[in-house]
């Protein structure tokens, strides 16, 4: 019986990209033995390094190796090094943006679910948490960030007190089918789930988000009845985010407002370093921590794998369908939080020095439990 093989396409980025990855790198391979897989690796450029080493943030060579890969997994891209105003010179983002439209991930799943050992991490008291558990679907190739956008020197008027000056514009677009696909992912998820989902939009100005409602009600009304929808607006979203968090089980929303608040719903579960996401659609999927670069301690070897470990638990279920592995990966890893080992952004002022580990320490402590 001749053993399965996958491949990945291992992007290890920026920063603290290349720490984080050698521990997926060492779970993945412990996961392969027990479960009788091989994993193969290829290794490609994405981000600053790759705008460095070829002078865009998107290779060829990267996009081949995708395409020709069963999953991706990207660790972190950017930093200071490469930040710029100037718009004819390239950005770690637009690889990332990039990778995304080419492979057609349309659908971005961060879970959001806080891990009981880590509730005194977070910012919010603990009685506001109970009962957190969503799942955010995010539209990943629409809105702003894909649509016309220019910068418009000396234009009349446009400067201080009347004289010449930039004009710059970003286009929020969307067409009827990229509302509906991403709102089927939302409902069929919530079918599993709770069987509720919040379609956060802001309908009161936008006309994009006017449309987005049409469409999400009109999917809803032929298909998914039997699901709870509730229109919500972005602003009221945040601001419940933070006042009663439970109420979510599956959000959908846009591109741009999907960013920011699955970023401040990372804040519930006390640090970035625990939210990963997958990236789904018509091509090859990805798989990726929400966390960044983190360039301030990159080499220092105290990075948080934990999100990209949970990355490669998604990974396992979505692309693999190993999901009796993936359960054991999650149980490991809270297994490893219940007994109270930290990284330190998740350590607080009650974890004791010698409970607090390095990255690869970190991993270890994973793999032990497997």
């Amino acid at each position: 019986m001749s053993t399965t093989t996958y491949r990945i396409c291992l992007l290890p980025g920026d920063g603290i990209g290349p720490e984080i990855t050698a521990e997926a790198v060492k779970v993945l391979g412990v996961i392969g033995e027990r479960e009788d897989v091989a994993f193969e690796f290829s290794e490609a450029l994405l981000g600053g390094i790759a705008i460095d080493e070829t002078g865009t943030a998107l290779p060829d060579a990267t996009l081949e190796a995708a395409h020709a890969s069963d999953a991706v997994l990207l660790a972190a891209i950017g930093g200071p090094k490469w930040d710029t105003t100037d718009p004819d010179k390239p950005r770690p983002e637009q690889g990332l943006l990039g990778i995304r439209k080419e492979l057609g991930l349309y659908a971005n799943l961060r879970p959001v679910k806080l891990f009981p050992a880590l509730a005194g991490a977070s910012t919010l008291k603990p009685k506001a948490l109970e009962g957190v558990d969503m799942l955010i679907v995010r539209e990943l190739t629409g809105g702003a960030y894909f649509g016309e956008r220019a910068r418009e020197y000396d234009v009349a008027g446009a400067g201080v007190g009347g004289t010449a000056g930039q004009r710059a514009y970003d286009t929020m677009e969307y067409r009827e089918y990229e509302v509906e696909r991403i709102a089927r992912v939302a409902f069929e998820a919530a079918g599993s789930r709770r069987g509720k989902v919040h379609s956060v939009d802001k309908a009161n100005v936008l006309e994009s988000s006017r449309m987005w409602r049409e469409v999400v009600h009109r999917l809803h009304e032929a298909e998914y009845a039997d699901v709870e929808l509730v229109d919500q607006l972005v602003d009221n979203t945040a601001m419940q985010l933070i006042r009663w968090p439970a109420q979510f089980d599956v959000m959908v929303t846009e591109n741009l407002f999907g960013d920011i608040l699955s970023d401040e719903a990372s804040m519930l579960t006390g640090s970035l370093g625990m939210l990963a996401s997958a990236s789904l659609g018509d091509g090859t999927a990805l798989y990726e921590p929400s966390h960044g670069s983190a360039p301030d301690i990159a080499g220092q070897g105290i990075a948080n794998p934990l999100a990209t470990l949970l990355s490669v638990e998604l990974m396992l279920r979505h692309s693999f369908a190993m999901h009796e592995a993936a359960d054991r990966l999650a149980s490991a890893i809270e297994s490893v939080l219940d007994e109270g080992w930290r990284t330190r952004d998740i350590a607080d002022e009650t974890t004791p020095s010698e409970w607090t580990v390095g990255t690869s320490a970190m991993g270890d402590l994973v793999v032990v439990r497997l």
